[in-house]
């Protein structure tokens, strides 16, 4: 963005001479010139892969590639069928895992709004509303209390002007803007005290102010610039496929090799029939259907998260979940409700506490001590909401501040008092008369009000004939300042030193707690004793002198009730919850203890954004890697950017909140970024991984349990599915070993791969959270999703226990028929050459039949072994999961057309066992459960 010199620096006529301006604005053709010359006053949309781009993504991948490899296999093997069906599996993966993100980016593109539409300019000597868009430098820009500013503009006129600069900087509280000209250059753009900047609201006040940047050269547009420079990486699902793919490839290369040269050396087939062994063997262990799966599995967890309000803009995202070490949060608006609330009342003698949250009509005063019936806390409440320009309005079912939320927050307060009081009643009781508005000077505001009923307990200042009432509010100390009396139970007295000392003690300990104070003071006298007339300092000095001093309000902006909850599940689960924010530290730390991000008693380090930019990489890696709370305040966009890179230096993975445009550029650096959907920035939402469309913290608990679930899932389908491996292969082997035909064939391999495995696969992927999930500690970063634990169980147990089932279910049908090992030797050349007598061929089919009807049921019994690593599947219960008997009666109903339905059969080769031949069939699920019952005690007792 292009400081221009420092413009805070210079006056009102040189900022116009400087853009070629003036007071009457630009004329319509200068700005249409300009607006020719310079571009629309809008972001650039960010680059993105068109459509056919991002299709293409999906189909050729590490694992795609695999797959059309093993499909291309499978025609030179002579089986097309098998062929077209391996990449009509590539096609519609694609197809779904395009149409699923397609859809998040819809979503995302329908939350996006966040510069307005219209603004107002003078152009041509008149004020008028014009599109955003058409903003050109130099142009007068027209600002009013609830404004959006659409451009960053320099001030030439301000009359108690307030911005929200939250958005861009993180800080709750709004921020002075006045049209004087600084005495030197600021630091940054939304330091300077006379600049306005693109995407921050006006709360407060009126002005005007010249545009001196628009689009992509705001302070808006370079923060975007620095998320578009940051790459995204692979997430931690996409590198793990990759690797499993590329373990898979070399394993069922190797085999297919070592079965080639084996069966050439030791069984007497021609070269061909060998080399089309060799193919079967690589296919056999190509899991056509992982990739299916694990896409499926991804969205229904995607939709699970979608009920809990988080809308996943990348399948692949939701696993980098369950691995989160690190979560870096904002906290207005995500740990807070962006609305501040009165906390706490106190009067000389005596405090209240207030409870609701925000500006709803909820809550009530409660006092604490010294204070039961005593009606100097409703004045004082009531001439604090007096004392304010905000008004509550109801929108949508919520209430909303129109104006500053500080002054709302006094506003909601007064409603609180009693039934059928709120504040419209206060106003009509005490009209307004006069106004001294808020300025940085004097950090105060005074109105001047009829007299009426709350104020009969001041005394008159003379005798009344048209009595008023002057209220101050402001900065405890200044009001203090000018007040000479003090209001307590039994009436007015003079303020003392020993007073004052009491006052400033408690807005100390007030301060300590992350409040913010506010003094309010208030005087009755005759109409002719108060200057009506106070556009002049003399005028507010008169008016603001003599004071009653009525008491203190100190307010805060409050956590979400739903957030402790949420932190303490995060910190069972073993993730470090770290608050980055723009406020200032009291406040951060306040909140912080409040949402149990520091507990009571335990110490916390405060960093600033200054005490950041003093470290270098060393340090801040000490500071990061040290044990204890850590808290980072008044913090920029490139702070957050940097922690991000410091954690995962350390090997954390890195989970990031964010609703504002400083956010963006941390959100798109980290593992998982998590953005805003309801009250975040198009911006932030673009650079996220997930946006959470309640704007709540909770949610990102409710993520990080799905993530977890998620990735326990998918090591759950893939026992079950790399265990059906083992007895695909054993019978390739066996016929290696023993020299016997082999008990499958390649086609009724892939009718497991892809058809009997595939739903109940699918049920294991649609798991709910085992009990406890979010008690166990995060996986460590260098975890693997396929790890020799889950190879051992899968190939080693569970695969061997079905591969040995599934041969004896073979051998069963030989052996009642009578045959001997020998003689079915014998048979092997006439069976593998296609040249075997019709009644040997039919047991053979016979037998081949039953063994894939002993590897289904095997996987029946497989299917609920899976459900959990640690778990039987008596603990889990049997009804937990519906979608599993879904599965499996499907996968029944599936392998029974193959073994009965004779058209199917024929492509299949099989043939339709004897009600002997399925004894052994009828044990298999029964063996694998109980098998996995005693692994699972075992493994208990040993550890």
């Amino acid at each position: 963005m292009d400081r221009l010199e420092a413009v805070e620096t210079l006056s009102a006529d040189e900022v116009f001479a400087r853009y070629s301006g003036s007071p009457s604005g630009l004329t319509s053709a200068e700005a249409a010139a300009r607006l020719g010359r310079d571009g629309p006053n809008e972001l650039p949309e960010a680059p993105r892969p068109s459509s056919v781009v991002r299709l293409l993504r999906e189909l050729v991948h590490f694992m795609a590639l695999l797959l059309w490899a093993a499909g291309a296999l499978a025609f030179v093997s002579g089986m097309p069928e098998l062929g077209w069906a391996i990449w009509a599996v590539v096609v519609i993966n694609a197809a779904f895992s395009f149409w699923q993100e397609h859809k998040a980016e819809r979503a995302l593109r329908a939350l996006s709004q966040v510069l307005p539409q219209t603004t107002h300019v003078v152009r041509d000597g008149a004020v008028r509303g014009i599109p955003a868009r058409e903003l050109v430098v130099g142009d007068l820009l027209q600002l009013d209390e609830g404004d959006r500013v659409s451009a960053d503009a320099r001030l030439v006129q301000a009359a108690q002007l307030r911005v929200d600069l939250s958005l861009l900087t993180g800080e709750s509280v709004p921020v002075d803007r006045t049209a004087d000209r600084a005495p030197v250059a600021a630091t940054a753009p939304a330091e300077a005290p006379n600049r306005v900047l693109a995407g921050t609201t006006v709360v407060a006040g009126r002005g005007r102010a010249v545009v001196t940047a628009t689009g992509a050269r705001t302070a808006f547009g370079e923060v975007a610039r620095l998320t578009a420079s940051v790459q995204r990486g692979a997430s931690t699902l996409e590198r793990e496929v990759r690797r499993l793919v590329r373990l898979i490839t070399l394993v069922a290369v190797a085999m297919g090799v070592i079965v080639f040269v084996l069966t050439h050396l030791f069984v007497a087939i021609p070269a061909h029939d060998n080399f089309l062994f060799a193919i079967g063997i690589i296919v056999a262990n190509v899991p056509e259907g992982l990739l299916p799966t694990v896409s499926l599995s991804l969205a229904l967890g995607v939709q699970r998260m979608a009920a809990r309000n988080a809308l996943v803009r990348r399948l692949s995202s939701v696993e980098t979940l369950s691995g989160a070490t690190v979560i870096l949060t904002d906290k207005t608006g995500t740990l807070t409700q962006n609305a501040m609330t009165v906390r706490e009342a106190w009067i000389p003698g005596a405090r209240a506490i207030l409870t609701g949250e925000g500006y709803g009509p909820g809550g009530e005063v409660r006092v604490a001590h010294g204070g039961e019936g005593d009606a100097r806390l409703a004045l004082l409440l009531q001439a604090a909401a007096l004392c304010t320009n905000a008004r509550l309005t109801t929108r949508r079912g919520e209430v909303v501040c129109d104006g500053d939320p500080t002054e709302g927050a006094l506003v909601a307060a007064a409603a609180k008092l009693g039934p059928g009081r709120d504040f419209a009643s206060v106003t009509a009781l005490a009209p307004r008369a006069a106004e001294a508005p808020f300025d940085a000077d004097r950090r105060m505001m005074s109105v001047v009000v009829h007299d009426a009923a709350p104020f009969t307990a001041l005394p008159h200042d003379a005798p009344p004939t048209a009595t008023l009432v002057v209220v101050s509010k402001g900065a405890p100390l200044d009001v203090l300042a000018r007040a000479t009396r003090l209001l307590l139970r039994g009436g007015v007295r003079a303020l003392d030193d020993g007073a004052r000392a009491e006052i400033r003690d408690e807005v100390e300990r007030l301060a300590a707690h992350g409040l913010r104070v506010l003094g309010v003071a208030a005087r009755r006298a005759d109409a002719s004793h108060i200057p009506i007339d106070n556009n002049h300092g003399g005028g507010r000095d008169a008016l603001e002198r003599d004071l009653v001093f009525l008491g203190l309000v100190a307010m805060l902006d409050p956590p979400r009730p739903e957030v402790p909850g949420a932190v303490t599940r995060c910190r069972t689960a073993g993730l470090r919850v770290v608050m980055v924010t723009g406020d200032q530290g009291e406040t951060a730390l306040a909140i912080a203890r409040q949402v149990g991000i520091v507990a009571p008693e335990e110490p916390a380090r405060v960093v600033t954004g200054t005490e950041l930019d003093a470290l270098d990489d060393a340090a801040l890696a000490q500071l990061v890697a040290a044990p204890g709370a850590l808290l980072f305040a008044r913090a920029a966009p490139a702070h957050k950017l940097r922690l991000v890179r410091a954690f995962r230096d350390r090997g954390d993975v890195v989970a990031v909140t964010g609703d504002g445009v400083n956010d963006a550029p941390a959100l798109r650096a980290a593992d998982i970024g998590l953005a805003m959907g309801r009250g975040g920035t198009d911006v932030a939402r673009e650079a996220a991984d997930v946006v959470l469309v309640d704007d709540c913290f909770a949610t990102v608990a409710s993520a990080v349990e799905e993530g977890r679930t998620i990735y326990a899932n998918l090591r759950k389908f893939l026992a079950y599915i790399l265990a059906s491996n083992i007895p695909e292969l054993l019978p390739f082997v066996a016929m290696i070993a023993l020299g016997i035909p082999p008990a499958l064939n390649i086609l009724q391999i892939f009718a497991v791969d892809l058809g009997t495995d595939m739903l109940p696969a699918l049920a294991l992927g649609a798991e709910p959270p085992e009990p406890g999930i979010m008690a166990r500690p995060p996986r460590a970063a260098t975890s693997r999703l396929l790890d020799g634990k889950l190879l051992l169980r899968a190939y080693g147990f569970l695969g061997l226990l079905e591969g040995v089932a599934a041969m004896a279910a073979f051998a069963w049908v030989f052996w009642r028929a009578g045959w001997s090992l020998e003689s079915l030797r014998a048979a092997t050349p006439a069976i593998l050459s296609g040249h075997a007598a019709p009644d040997v061929e039919a047991l053979y089919r016979r037998a081949t039949t039953v063994t894939l009807l002993a590897i289904v049921a095997c996987q029946i019994g497989n299917v609920f072994a899976c459900r959990s690593e640690q778990l039987t599947a008596g603990a889990l219960g049997w009804r937990t999961n519906p979608r599993i008997w879904m599965g499996i009666a499907v996968e029944i109903a599936f392998v029974a057309a193959i073994a009965w339905v004779p058209p199917i059969a024929r492509v299949f080769r099989t043939a339709a066992p004897a009600l002997g031949d399925l004894a052994p069939v009828a044990l298999c699920p029964l063996l694998m459960l109980v098998a996995d019952t005693l692994w699972k005690r075992a493994r208990r007792l040993r550890r």
